[in-house]
């Protein structure tokens, strides 16, 4: 039994001025009585995470089948998860197929990935797809969190209009959609996404004083932390620092990211990001750890490489942009380059995996209550090809998930099945998602 000093709801906030901070689950937090009979359990989390542009398949498709199979060279990051990765081969994104449509596959694809709907081509406002997974899962588990949901990108997505083929920016911006009709703007600046997430009622020359003297939202809320600590026990008052100090590290980053930008001028909210790709998107993983932690929302979306993105990435060596390199006419030195390319992003996402691993969370850890889905709508971005997509699964303990395993489907299997397969595990009872012909088979188990 674990002995605290007071007993806290839930859903307990310190609040100052400008700032109300989220609390991690603390044992604080479990009734007394039943403390003695049971763990807490964390709250379900879901993640998904879009790499658009497709995948070099040869390089990411493992050679082996079923349990203990051998990771690709793209997947090798994953390795240190295996008992909780599923890899999907077979699953065909069908509805960012062209029927009827002239070109438009890029817009289509992230849009069908997670909707599993075909999008209405259109250059005007009238968009229409179809509500997404995470969206579906999010009114399900997020109705009692500060945050339906949280949405999150590292690319530029304040462009409007006509993009591609006939198709508004709209489809290239968004992956998740509240409704087949509102696509959710993603958040590209980090303070902007702390702010969502801590709150924050000051100026924006105030916000700029407060990076300049390394003041933190924090400094706010001392008396009310210092309060609560006295009163928590030695194990929650441990977690409580890990907490604050997690907060505080993400704070200076961004601040330290913001701070070229006085040379010219305060804006109206501070607009600088970090210099290259892996810090930029490791930031936005904290950012989204941290909303999970807080139990301010439980379903997050990060689009980490939008469809037809012309980001470089000089800094592992890969000057040529992102889509450029997606066509690369098979010749094998082009395709080795853009395995790399599809690695280092795979090495992202176990950054983010590693986060979550080493959060306490009730009766474990913040990824064995998570499920995160990664993966691109098309496979062959070289031909634009939308079947046997890229789709990879970690997480999943609480939701009966049996990682270590690479599942092969039947040609034509859509990946709509595994949308209803995953909304099942979240108590999202739907009959059909999008093209769905069933749920998927062997998610749980042989």
């Amino acid at each position: 039994m674990v002995i605290t000093k007071i007993a806290l709801p839930r859903r307990t906030f310190i609040r100052g001025v400008g700032a109300t901070l989220a609390l991690p689950l603390l044992d604080a937090m479990v009734p007394v009585m039943s403390a003695q009979s049971r763990t807490a359990k964390g709250a379900p989390r879901f993640a998904a995470i879009y790499c658009g542009n497709g995948a070099n398949m040869n390089d990411w498709t493992p050679s082996t089948e079923g349990a203990g199979f051998t990771f690709s060279p793209i997947l090798k990051p994953l390795e240190a998860f295996r008992d909780r990765t599923l890899v999907f081969t077979g699953l065909d994104n069908f509805p960012a197929t062209d029927q009827g449509d002239s070109g438009g596959q890029h817009p289509r694809a992230a849009p069908a990935f997670m909707s599993c709907v075909h999008p209405k081509q259109t250059e005007g406002a009238d968009v229409k797809a179809g509500t997404t997974i995470d969206q579906l899962i999010a009114q399900q588990i997020c109705r009692d969190s500060k945050l339906t949901s949280l949405e999150v990108t590292v690319d530029r997505n304040d462009v409007v209009g006509a993009c591609d083929h006939g198709y508004a920016c709209a489809y290239m911006n968004s992956m998740s959609w509240k409704s087949p009709t509102m696509p959710l703007p993603s958040e590209t600046n980090p303070r902007f996404v702390f702010e969502r997430l801590f709150g924050s009622g000051d100026s924006a020359e105030a916000r700029a004083a407060r990076s300049r003297e390394d003041r933190s939202i924090l400094d706010g809320l001392a008396e009310e932390i210092a309060n609560l600590r006295r009163k928590l026990g030695r194990r929650d008052a441990v977690k409580l620092t890990e907490y604050l100090d997690a907060v505080r590290d993400v704070e200076q980053r961004i601040a330290r990211n913001e701070s070229s930008n006085f040379d010219f001028g305060i804006p109206e909210r501070p607009v600088g990001v970090p210099d290259t790709f892996r810090e930029y998107a490791e930031l936005m993983f904290d950012l989204l750890v941290l909303a999970f932690q807080a139990d301010i929302t439980r379903v997050s979306s990060f689009m980490m490489a939008r469809e037809n993105v012309n980001r470089s990435y000089a800094e592992i060596g890969l000057p040529e942009a992102h889509h450029a390199m997606s066509h690369h006419g098979n010749n094998p030195e082009k395709m080795a380059a853009y395995s790399k390319l599809n690695t280092y992003h795979v090495e992202t996402l176990a950054y983010f995996l590693k986060k979550l691993q080493a959060i306490p969370d009730g009766d474990g850890t913040l990824l064995d209550h998570s499920v995160v889905l990664y993966g691109s709508g098309m496979s062959d971005g070289n031909t634009h090809n939308n079947y046997n997509v890229p789709v990879v699964v970690v997480g999943g303990r609480d939701q009966q998930l049996k990682g270590n395993r690479h599942l092969m489907y039947p040609k034509g299997t859509p990946l709509a099945n595994l949308s209803l397969s995953l909304m099942e595990k979240f108590g999202v009872n739907v009959e059909k998602f999008g093209d769905s012909t069933g749920k998927l088979a062997l998610l749980s188990g042989v």
